[in-house]
């Protein structure tokens, strides 16, 4: 600045009032106010980056919730029952579907909001876990990756073990009809598991889920037959209900609990279809397309196994339909309806741990052999599929054992457990009643798991030792009395 004095007058040469602080080195400012978009910028909404190119509404994503549930394990509702009794049944399946309906609720909310943490539009139901893990309580990060990974084999080893249940399922159906119309040539469970081998193979190397929709279609429509049929018999001739068991024996609920979550477990189909949602906002609340599923059904569920045991006691089998009368053509033809809709429906229920399977291997093996091992792999899991339905062949016990071993764990304590790691640093409520909650939950499962395995494995090794200890008691008798008989002679 310089400064010039005229006759009266000061003149001042580029004067600048404004005092500029930030270019002084002595004055560099590390305050970082950020810019309008910074300051602007909307949380991330992940419905909002959803891109399905044939997203379901809310009516179809019901209906696909409904027909995940509503599967063959209905059937075994009343064997179920036969476990509880009549007081307990009721009031049982009443408490397990709504804590299977909450922990699916927990798992979904838990979903969309790490979805917010990772920035992504939808994730599966491994991913969740994994990803509840990893934006979880900093000593928990290094879990998400096995957290991810476990939870994809147990979806596996699920799938492939309802696949048995299946097996025994159309095995024994097939033996009820053809024992009465071609008894010159009756043959064990076992046989029938094994013939089902040969077509199960040719139908499950299709590898297309576009071709398998056909199948789910003519499924689901014997499904509704054999359905209405069975309740034609059930609501046919009811006795009196006092003549049931009201509570039945404390050392049999494990059986009903697991039966019951057998049956209507079905979290390994939510996430797809609340991905798949137009609207995925109306998957949750109430009404919500859950509660309202859910609350079908629970009372469906109810009222089979109900009027089911109230109708053939405790003579009750492991798929009703094996109880309607062998001398009616209709109740035959139920028998074979059954066995038909469960085999269509295996090559779809194959289609989920065939992908899970294929995703961890096919980056290690070369193309030119994909093909022979894609044809391999799925031979060997039919194989080996039904050689433990054969092997096991009581549809009851190993429907409870499936229950307690992987339902149990997936549909109970994984979701209780995620939800715990996701809140715990982000607040769980009030008295931390989100913890004690999950802890009660987590309870329930563990019991469930390692009671209804007991009992299961219990009454699988006595029911298949009955024939050994047969023969042995047999045998040791004839030798005595052979013995005996030469000694009286000498």
């Amino acid at each position: 600045m310089r400064l010039e004095e005229k006759k009266g007058s000061i003149v001042l040469d580029n004067f600048n009032s404004t005092a500029n602080l930030a270019t002084n080195p002595g004055f560099q400012s590390t305050l970082s106010l950020g810019s309008k978009e910074v300051i602007n910028e909307k949380a991330y909404n992940p419905f909002e980056h959803r891109k399905v190119e044939h997203p379901n509404s809310t009516i179809g994503s019901l209906v696909h919730l409904l027909k995940s549930s509503l599967g063959s394990g209905i059937l075994a509702m009343p064997a179920a029952f036969k476990n509880a009794g009549l007081i307990v049944g009721g009031i049982g399946t009443f408490v397990v579907g709504f804590i299977c309906t909450h922990c699916v609720y927990i798992l979904v909310k838990t979903s969309q909001e790490v979805c917010v943490d990772a920035k992504k539009p939808s994730m599966g139901f491994a991913e969740t876990c994994g990803a509840a893990f990893e934006f979880g309580p900093k000593p928990l990060r290094p879990w998400a990756n096995f957290a991810r990974t476990f939870v994809d084999y147990a979806l596996t080893c699920t799938y492939l073990a309802a696949l048995c249940v299946y097996i025994v399922f159309i095995a024994e159906n097939f033996k009820e009809v053809l024992d009465v119309y071609a008894p010159e040539y009756k043959l064990s469970v076992e046989t029938y598991c094994a013939l089902t081998l040969v077509p199960l193979v040719l139908i499950c190397q299709i590898r297309n889920l576009k071709w398998l929709v056909p199948f789910s279609a003519i499924a689901n429509v014997l499904l509704v037959i054999c359905f209405a049929i069975t309740m034609y018999y059930i609501f046919g001739d009811l006795p009196n209900p006092a003549e049931r068991e009201m509570v039945a024996s404390f050392t049999q609920w494990p059986l009903f609990m697991s039966t019951v979550i057998f049956a209507m477990e079905g979290i390994g189909v939510v996430m797809p279809v609340e991905n798949e949602m137009a609207k995925p906002e109306q998957f949750l609340g109430c009404p919500g397309v859950l509660n309202v599923a859910m609350t079908i059904v629970i009372g469906l569920y109810g009222v089979v196994g109900f009027f089911g045991y109230i109708r053939f006691g405790d003579d009750v089998r492991g798929s009703v339909t094996l109880n309607l009368p062998q001398d009616e053509l209709l109740a035959q033809s139920a028998k074979i309806l059954m066995a038909l809709a469960i085999l269509f429906t295996y090559s779809l229920q194959f289609y989920v741990p065939m992908e899970m399977i294929w995703r961890q291997i096919h980056h290690k093996i070369s193309v030119k052999y994909q093909n022979i091992t894609q044809i391999s792999i799925r031979t060997a899991a039919v194989v080996g599929s039904v050689a433990l339905a054969a092997a096991f062949p009581d549809l009851e016990l190993f429907i409870s054992l499936c229950g307690a071993i992987f339902l149990s764990s997936l549909g109970l304590l994984i979701p209780a457990v995620v939800e715990t790691v996701h809140k715990w640093d982000r607040g769980l409520g009030h008295f931390n009643w989100i913890l004690w909650k999950n802890c009660f939950i987590a309870i329930m499962s563990l019991v469930a798991l390692f009671a209804g395995s007991y009992v299961s494995i219990t009454g699988i090794i006595e029911k298949f030792n009955e024939p050994v200890l047969e023969k042995l008691l047999n045998g040791t008798l004839s030798r005595v009395n052979e013995t005996l008989v030469s000694t009286l002679e000498n």
